[in-house]
This record gives C-alpha cells, structure tokens and sequence, in this order.
C-alpha cells in the first residue's frame, strides 16, 4: 500500500485529549497515512519516510466532520415555507407532509440523483462521515427504498417511520404505530443500523415513541430519539431510559433533563441550523457542557427546518450563538459526532483511526468561526482516499 505524509501542519487537532485540552492540539507536526488508516503522528522533524509527502504549508488540519443527523433523501422542495417563515409565519412540523408527498412521487433515480448531489455536497464541505434517516415515505414500500438507497452511500442508516403520522392515517393514527412496528420496521431493518422516533408534539406521543424503539430494538437496532425540539417534553428522559446514543434537538431542557443526560451515555445532538432557518431559540450549549452532558453539533441537513449541510456553519453558529468555545465546537463536529453514532474509528485522529483528514485554507481551527461563510475547506481524505 502506497503511505503519504502530510507535514508541516501549523496546528493539528488530534481529538485525543491531553490535560485541559480536549482536542488534543499539536504545533509544528505531521501524520503518516498507510492506506485507508493513519499509521503515525508526531513532530514534523521527527517524520518518517513516505511513499508521497504533501506540504500542508503551515496549515490547519482537523478530522473529517461526522455529521449525526441528516435527512438527505427526499423529493420536492419548501423554499417558499422558508420565505413564510422570514415573513412571520411559525415553524410547525406538519411541513413534513409535503416533503412526504413529493418523496413518494419521485422516482428511484430522482431520489438518488439528488442523493448522490448532497453527498458531493458534504464531502466538499469536509463531513466524512454521516448519517441518513428515512421519515418521507411513510409507507412500508417508500421507507424500505429510502433505508436501501442511504445504504448505498452510508453505514448509518436511521429507519424513521416514526417522523409524523401520514395524512391517510390522520384519523387513524394507533393502527399507523401498528404498520411501524410491525411489517414497516421489518422490512426496513435489514438496511438500517438505528431506529428513531420524533418524541414531540404533532408527532408521537411518549407511550407511542417508547413503543415503537422497544419494537426497533427487538429487531436488532439501536435508538436515538428527536426531542424537546418544540417544547419541553419527554423526547430526553425517553432516550435517557432506553440507552439511545442520542437525543437530538434538545432546544428546550429542564433541569432534571440536564442532570439525566449528564448521569448518561446519551449525546445530547444540537442542531443549530435549525433555529437558524425557523427562528426558534438556540439551544443553550454551554448550560449543557457545564454540567457534564457530551455535546454533538449536526446540519439535520432536510428540505424544510434546515436546508444546508455546511458543518462549518453549524461550527460558527455554536460559536456565536449557543455558548461554545471554537474548540468545543470543533470537537462536537468531529469527535461528538463519532459518539453520538457510537464510532471510535472516525472522529479522531490516531493511529489506527480511518484516514478521515481536513486541511483547512488557514492556520487555526478558529478560523472556522472566524471566518463565516468563507471556503476554508482546502483538501479532504476519507479513508485515505482525497475526495
């Protein structure tokens, strides 16, 4: 296998933690890449011999971004929900039937063109690794082709049956968590790691959402959970109690939630984008790290709450809007994102992790807050591979 060293980083954020220093933060140094893993890192002057050796110029370079939470499988488009909203108009979830309906008009090559145009999207923005839900089908036929067309490009596929409940079951919604748990989940189970149910008003209720990850961990998957996205509500104690890897949202917490996931393995996922584009108030990040919780910053890149995929933007609204430090959002980005799909592969950089390396068009990882908006994206490998 061919090995290439990239060297002469200016400033390298490992993710592996040394004393009062979560990222792990190296100066003057390089990393030795041997097929699809990283085999060394150290000091630049103390750098072995490479195959191919790529000058990084006094660079920055930070692992690829994992991003935990995405909806990028979809049909239609709300741009004009958007515009309501920036005029006025409240964010309600029953926006989801639209996409719902689009989903189901649009073809297999439709939904996979598209797919394939986000997926470019994300790894030109430096997400290495990430994860899709299903959730805009809503019937057993549009949710396993959703769950098979995320497989084709991703690992972490979520079955999200449980996203609202379809118009045509509106008055009918018991017999809705019937076809979830039953015949849908089975069909979609095979193509799918996770399982998922947006606990929420306008949604599911708690007793149904507890239902239906009991059903999806009977069939071999693992929970997470959409909550407290709308309101205080049982989405954080639901996933506390089931073990899930995470609860996502989380823009209204109570005290006892805060000291829940704290006692927890549970990553409390935050998705700034979304109060972005509805307006809603921003999770308050620095009340979660400060009591202990491991914080997870996403895109929830979809078609209507949040239509972006950029990690960068997720990284500085951290920054500017919820409390974070640069460095804490970077982490959140990377490392918190690995933990919230229980992955110890991606994340980080080490020897044995996969080769999943951003070098930054600048020489600090601040500058990804500093600089908002700006392409400060320069190269990207995952799994070894430059993208």
């Amino acid at each position: 296998m061919t090995t290439t060293l990239i060297t002469n980083i200016a400033e390298l954020t490992t993710n592996v933690a040394t004393p009062g220093d979560a990222c792990g933060t190296l100066s003057d140094a390089a990393m030795l890449i041997d097929g699809a893993a990283i085999a060394w890192i150290g000091a630049a002057a103390d750098a072995p011999a490479a195959d191919e050796v790529v000058d990084a110029a006094r660079r920055a370079v930070i692992p690829g971004f994992v991003d935990s939470h995405t909806h990028l499988i979809f049909g239609g488009d709300r741009a004009d929900e958007f515009e309501a909203r920036m005029t006025g108009t409240p964010y309600a979830a029953g926006g989801i039937r639209r996409t719902v309906a689009a989903t189901r008009d649009a073809s297999d090559d439709e939904l996979r063109d598209r797919l394939a145009a986000l997926v470019a999207e994300l790894h030109a923005q430096g997400t290495t690794a990430f994860e899709i839900k299903t959730g805009y089908g809503l019937t057993v036929a549009d949710e396993t082709r959703m769950a098979r067309l995320a497989a084709e490009v991703t690992s972490e596929v979520t079955f999200l049956g449980a996203h609202v409940v379809p118009d045509e079951y509106a008055e009918r919604p018991e017999e809705y968590v019937e076809l979830v748990t039953g015949e849908m989940l089975r069909a979609c189970a095979p193509h799918s790691r996770w399982v998922d149910v947006f606990c929420e008003r306008g949604a599911f209720t708690l007793e149904e959402s507890r239902r239906i990850l009991e059903a999806g961990i009977a069939e071999g998957l693992l929970p997470r959970v959409h909550g407290n996205q709308l309101g205080h509500g049982d989405g954080v104690a639901l996933a506390v109690s089931v073990a899930a890897a995470s609860v996502d949202h989380c823009t209204y917490l109570s005290d006892a939630d805060i000291a829940a996931l704290a006692s927890s393995d549970t990553v409390a996922t935050l998705l700034p984008g979304v109060e972005f584009s509805t307006r809603q108030p921003y999770p308050d990040a620095r009340r979660l790290i400060d009591a202990g919780v491991t914080v997870a910053l996403a895109s929830d890149c979809n078609p209507g709450s949040n239509f972006t995929s950029s990690m960068p933007l997720m990284i500085a609204l951290a920054v500017r809007e919820m409390g974070m430090t640069p460095a804490e959002a970077v982490w959140a980005a990377t490392a918190g994102g690995a933990r919230a799909l229980r992955r110890n592969d991606v994340g980080h950089l080490s020897p044995g992790a996969r080769a999943d390396i951003v070098v930054l068009n600048a020489p600090t990882r601040v500058h990804l807050a500093y600089r908002p908006g700006v392409p400060l994206i320069s190269q990207v490998w995952r799994g070894g591979i430059t993208l």
